[in-house]
């Protein structure tokens, strides 16, 4: 099938449904930084590129009638956030842009849609975005159908809730997605692994949230920063569910150790992670050696290849890198769902 790539960012939708064969015919991107990744991580050559999705007109929408099956979209979820200010479709400049993801679909009328936001986003105003969201389908003839889903359960080892939303063209055909199940409890990308101790530095300040390890890394969030962002702490053969936090008050996590999501604002302060420090005898201490994930072990918590990373590098700052990766959706949860389409 061949989709049409929305908000696009670094391509994290893009590698799930090219996991499954399906094809990119165009993206959209405002952000330039965002863009040199993404075309860096993919072949763009002869595919249609937009930037600013407000502008694109609907004869040029209309243009793609017949030749889209899918249209893919992370929509911007600051709006409805927990974490942004709840402004919902009275923010102008992000809660608004759903609708603009509407407009493509009434000019192109693709037999899908493939929309993913936060989980807040179905209790926003007591349910009535939500609520605004699925008639809005419904009067362009969709059906909906929305899950919650974890990308713990997906196989990388982050707390990331979110809602996806499958929309059928009624009279197209095509199957159910949901309800889905992930493979909870078994992560590809151990903790021991996404924190390894390549440039340790030492932070003596304790105001962090500090996680317990077991295999399960932080989520990627966007509310880092004033040393205040979630860690990880790794600690050799020994389980730990709760460790020191924020001003010294103990943060316990769930017996799986699950660490928090990753934030496009992480940027400002990475989030940190703890690893058990050895003596020149390689001899276990009880002090730890404290540093900040890198932006490619971010990346891996998405769900990234390495090698996506490696050239996304070559064009971007660090800065730039934290920030995609916490916006990104996480691949490995795309690909399970795209795996349904027909």
């Amino acid at each position: 099938m061949k989709f049409l790539d929305l908000f696009s960012g670094i391509g994290g939708f893009r590698l799930g449904l090219e996991q499954h064969g399906h094809e990119c015919v165009g993206f959209c991107e405002i952000d330039k930084y965002a863009r040199q990744s993404y075309k860096a991580i993919h072949n763009t050559e002869g595919e249609l590129e937009y930037h600013d999705i407000t502008t694109v007109t609907n004869d040029q929408w209309r243009e793609l009638k017949g030749t889209v099956d899918i249209i893919a979209g992370g929509f911007p979820c600051q709006s409805f956030s927990i974490a942004g200010k709840r402004q919902g479709f009275e923010d102008e400049t992000r809660g608004t842009l759903f609708f603009e993801i509407m407009r493509a679909a009434k000019q192109i009328q693709p037999p899908l849609l493939f929309l993913e936001n936060v989980k807040g986003l179905l209790n926003h105003d007591k349910g009535r975005t939500f609520r605004i969201i699925l008639q809005a389908m419904d009067e362009l003839g969709y059906d909906a159908e929305w899950q919650v889903l974890n990308s713990k359960d997906f196989g990388v080892p982050q707390n990331r809730e979110r809602v996806f939303i499958i929309g059928h063209l009624r009279g197209s055909g095509g199957r159910e997605i949901f309800p889905i199940g992930g493979k909870h409890g078994e992560t590809d990308i151990q903790i021991n692994q996404v924190a390894q101790l390549d440039t340790p530095t030492r932070n003596n300040s304790n105001r962090f949230r500090t996680y317990a390890p077991d295999g399960i890394s932080a989520c990627l969030s966007t509310m880092g920063g004033g040393n205040l962002e979630p860690c990880v702490m790794v600690n050799q053969g020994v389980k730990v569910v709760a460790t020191w936090g924020a001003f010294g008050q103990s943060q316990v996590l769930d017996e799986n150790g699950l660490a928090t999501t990753c934030l496009a604002r992480d940027y400002k302060d990475p989030k940190r992670v703890m690893v058990r420090e050895s003596t020149k005898q390689d001899v276990l201490e009880e002090g730890f050696r404290i540093r900040k994930l890198t932006p490619k072990e971010c990346w891996r918590l998405q769900g990234f290849p390495d090698w996506a990373f490696e050239v996304a590098k070559q064009v971007n700052s660090n800065r730039q890198l934290y920030k995609q990766a916490g916006n990104s959706v996480t691949v490995n949860v795309i690909a399970a769902i795209a795996e349904r389409f027909e």
